[in-house]
């Protein structure tokens, strides 16, 4: 439980322009996330556009993770899906050994009851060889999983440890840190909103800026976890246009802009997804330039 406190990283899937995966830029970016202080990376989550990989790339990238990260740090595994008999089989099937949990977002597009979403989350924690995290994210599922029913799984199921909140309703959050059990984690998942949360006592945060910001987003949950809050104030102060930057058009858009100029990836994506414009492009350049 403790080596998934402090910052996560939903790492992006780095592409070339011929929309293969640059395989090259990916090892340069774990080790730049890794050296920048992260607590532990995340494959295979939203972030790297995994709706657009086929089976065998996400096999691939779980492998080239576990393989380039050499145990440095943990790595959660985002496995998830509307079929609950296909995650099922996923989890069953996948080489998961390396792997330090499971983050399974919430069933979308099919917007089950939240007896629905408490149903598939006990299967698939039944079925799972490794500790299951939730992940509520409403804006992408399109059904929000409540205060109660994370409650209901966090006690009732128990290869369910940990929990990623990104409902952005602050008092939702305070619900579930506030009934929890005392080893149940609750992290962040909205980097505009984790010092609040943290504040309020969720135990971190899987982040997208960190795939760009690793050092002072490490620094700024480190600081708010240890209750430094003057010094986790002035880095998140520091950081805010960056965030509004980095989601004002599209995630992972925007993270993609930030490390296209930093050289690390290159500005590639596959469709539905398509590159910031020129304009927000700009504006992250000039940003960066001042910070």
């Amino acid at each position: 439980m403790e080596q998934l406190k402090g910052t996560g990283v939903a790492l992006v899937t780095p592409f070339k322009a011929d929309e293969s995966i640059d395989w090259n830029a990916l090892e340069k970016l774990i080790n730049y996330v890794i050296d920048g202080g992260v607590n532990y990376v995340v494959a295979l989550g939203t972030t790297g556009e995994t709706p657009t990989l086929s089976a065998d790339e996400k096999l691939d990238l779980m492998k080239f993770t576990f393989e380039k990260v050499s145990k440095r740090v943990p790595v959660v595994v985002g496995i998830g899906d509307y079929n609950t008999r296909d995650v099922v089989k996923r989890l069953e099937k996948c080489p998961l050994d390396e792997a330090a949990a499971i983050l399974s977002v919430a069933p979308y597009y099919s917007k089950p009851t939240q007896e629905g979403i408490f149903q598939h989350y006990k299967t698939i924690a039944a079925a799972s060889p490794k500790p299951i995290i939730l992940y509520n994210v409403p804006a992408r599922t399109g059904r929000n999983m409540t205060a109660e029913t994370t409650l209901r799984l966090a006690h009732e199921v128990e290869n369910i440890i940990a929990m990623k909140e990104a409902s952005g309703d602050m008092m939702q959050c305070m619900q579930i840190i506030r009934d929890k059990p005392k080893d149940f984690l609750v992290v962040s998942g909205d980097d505009a909103l984790a010092l609040a949360q943290v504040a309020c006592g969720m135990d971190g945060l899987i982040s997208v800026a960190a795939n760009y910001f690793a050092t002072d987003i490490s620094a700024m949950i480190q600081a708010a976890l240890m209750n430094d809050m003057p010094a986790a104030r002035a880095l998140n102060n520091k950081l805010l246009e960056g965030y509004e930057l980095m989601f004002a058009e599209n995630n992972p858009a925007g993270i993609k802009a930030f490390l296209s100029h930093a050289g690390i990836v290159e500005n590639q994506f596959r469709l539905p997804v398509i590159p910031a414009t020129d304009t927000l492009y700009g504006q992250i350049g000039d940003y960066l330039k001042r910070y």
